[in-house]
């Protein structure tokens, strides 16, 4: 099983560039890479996806075990000549002050060789100590190699290279110039999307072209054939049930944030989702339940508004009692209306608040939720729900008898004590869940789904 991780010393070192870069040039060459990234994250993992064109999945210490981790990872795997995990901030960047849960955490749980990222504006000595620092900080971290990042001109290569082949025995894999060529749209909340890119694929194309350049693929790939296989149990597939259900769930420029594992969960389960468009479909496809994930619905506010057929067809589909499920943005498009900057545009209304956008971070990072004892849906876990939020938005006019779902104990969901606003069958949140094992949401929704007449 041949594979690595690619992570850097701080963030910003370009390393999601540099691995889907690598990523897209591998695959270029015909070679099967499945890629992961690490933590809760939806924008990398699209981007990815396109590289490698399959399905990118996420790694992440906050919703998963250890055992779970390993299996999604095998699983996904098979079948494939490598596998790119690309970790999320520093090495040895974490929630927990141990390191347990930080990308060198993971690098060890999967035997996974490291691929360092450095950023080298403004330095060329000084990156032998840094080097230095990070091998010996956690000798049970195979380093196996370093990219330097940002290279100024080929003087700077020159010096940089006799530095690390002076003090270190770090293999030097690629020397990376600054270029245009190398750089994506940056926002609030990371990367654009892909999906909000219609020259996506031509700018993978140019980045792939631009690393194979200047790193040296043929030793990255012998890096990940050096790896030892990481420990795992043998996996039962298991039978799909026979329950027939239709989820017609939003896909495009606006909404796009799911995680692959959790939509195979749904066909796992029996249920067949049917993608819609909410910029240019003007029905909801026939379906017994909708679910509307997360995404960017601030940057298409006019194409939204300007749909009003769809939004009408999912305001008639809700109020008639439609099991109904919405994240974030998904949340934020159920609402009276959106203010972005200094432009309001009228949403679907479904839900009696107006959501508004601010220039700083309303909910960002890790979750955790509990259960209310108005949430319907069944076999919902009494346990804490470990989650994810990442929005610069909050509602307002909220009205005070609203139910929720939801407590939130970590986080600050719709009002910083309360998520997952209810409205008929209806559950719509700022958390973004993940369905494993200690919150199986997909099933509960399910089960929910047949109780509704």
């Amino acid at each position: 099983m041949a594979h690595l991780l690619i992570s850097a010393a701080n963030k910003s070192s370009g390393k999601t560039v540099l691995a889907l870069g690598i990523s897209a040039a591998l695959h270029a060459k015909g070679l099967k890479v499945q890629a992961f990234k690490k933590g809760p994250d939806y924008i990398d993992p699209m981007w990815l996806a396109k590289a490698t064109q399959r399905n990118c999945y996420n790694l992440d210490y906050w919703t998963q075990t250890d055992q779970e981790i390993k299996t999604l990872f095998g699983q996904q795997s098979r079948d494939t000549d490598l596998s790119i995990i690309e970790g999320n901030k520093g090495l040895h960047d974490g929630l927990a002050a141990d390191g347990s849960n930080s990308n060198a955490a993971l690098a060890k749980l999967l035997n996974a060789p490291v691929i360092l990222v450095l950023d080298t504006r403004g330095t060329i000595r000084g990156v032998a100590p840094l080097l230095l620092g990070y091998q010996q900080f956690d000798p049970a971290v195979n380093i196996a190699g370093v990219i330097l990042n940002f290279v100024g001109g080929g003087r700077h290569a020159s010096k940089l290279t006799a530095v690390i082949e002076r003090y270190t025995d770090t293999p030097i894999l690629g020397l990376v110039q600054r270029s245009p060529e190398l750089e994506l749209v940056e926002r609030y909340l990371g990367l654009m999307p892909s999906n909000e890119d219609m020259l996506a694929q031509d700018k993978i194309t140019g980045i792939a072209n631009a690393v194979a350049g200047q790193v040296d693929l043929n030793k990255i790939l012998a890096i990940a054939k050096s790896a030892a296989p990481p420990s795992m149990a043998e996996q039962q597939e298991s039978s799909s049930p026979n329950c027939k259900l239709k989820i017609a769930y939003a896909k495009d420029e606006a909404f796009g944030f799911y995680y692959a594992d959790d939509l195979e969960t749904f066909a796992q389960q029996g249920a067949q989702l049917l993608p819609f468009d909410t910029l240019h479909d003007e029905e909801l496809p026939v379906a017994d339940a909708l679910f509307i994930g997360g995404g960017f619905p601030e940057n298409r506010l006019h194409k939204l508004a300007a749909n009003t057929k769809i939004m009408q067809a999912i305001h008639h589909a809700i109020d008639q009692g439609m099991p109904a499920y919405a994240e974030c943005g998904g949340l934020m498009y159920l609402c009276n209306s959106i203010k972005f900057k200094s432009e309001k545009s009228e949403m679907i209304g479904i839900i009696d608040a107006d959501c508004e956008m601010f220039e700083k971070p309303i909910g960002r990072g890790y979750t955790l939720l509990e259960k209310q004892p108005h949430h319907p849906w069944p076999n919902i876990s009494h346990q804490p729900i470990p989650g994810h939020e990442f929005h610069y938005s909050k509602l307002t006019h909220t009205p005070e008898q609203a139910q929720y779902a939801f407590t939130v104990k970590r986080g600050f969901g719709v009002n910083g004590e309360n998520d997952g606003i209810l409205y008929k069958n209806l559950l719509a949140c700022y958390a973004h869940q993940r369905n494993t094992q200690n919150n199986q949401w997909i099933s509960s929704f399910i089960e929910f789904i047949k109780t509704c007449p």
